[in-house]
């Protein structure tokens, strides 16, 4: 496993050297959106609108920020479940949506979308939401603000920690982990 840095946005040939169980150090823009934000991103959609950001070439992070303290930029950020955005997820992926970040295992559908579109998937580590806001340098809302926690925001984040869970040939890292245990 190396450690990585990668920068957004996301050039297809980075991720086609990450591998799962890479460790990144994530510095760019990144966007945040949980499950409301997703539902009307499939509503835009199916009316035939636009999404209120470009997905192209970005990582969506699973993520609703608590406020912030006085002095702070941000609150805890933490990651959220990620299985629940696995129903919108593929068509982000052909969108040009090439990382997501967020915690626990992605569908048949959503690994399958990765490899086809040339994408990544990341885990963040649960439970460390105000230890990865120290690596949030800007928070900005872009959409649905009314949304409140859910509102789709735009980070800059410096050294971001994540690790590879899927990566675009198809290997997970829960799998490989599962493996591993079997065979030890």
């Amino acid at each position: 496993m190396e450690i990585r840095r990668i920068e957004t946005p996301l050039a297809e040939e980075a991720i086609l050297r990450l591998r799962s169980g890479d460790k990144v150090l994530l510095s760019g823009y990144v966007y945040t959106a949980r499950d409301a934000a997703h539902k009307r991103f499939a509503n835009a959609l199916a009316a035939g609108e636009s999404l209120p950001l470009d997905v192209s070439g970005q990582i969506i992070y699973y993520c609703g920020p608590s406020p912030s303290r006085p002095g702070r930029i941000i609150g805890a950020a933490g990651p959220t479940t990620s299985s629940r955005m696995d129903v919108y997820a593929p068509t982000l992926l052909s969108m040009g949506l090439k990382g997501m970040i967020g915690k626990g295992k992605r569908s048949e559908a959503v690994r399958g979308a990765i490899v086809r579109h040339t994408a990544v998937y990341f885990g963040a580590t649960g439970g460390a939401g105000a230890l990865l806001s120290c690596n949030v340098l800007s928070y900005g809302i872009v959409a649905y603000a009314d949304l409140g926690p859910e509102a789709v925001a735009r980070l800059y984040v410096r050294d971001f920690p994540l690790f590879v869970i899927n990566d675009s040939l198809g290997n997970d890292l829960y799998e490989m982990g599962r493996n591993k245990y079997r065979t030890a």
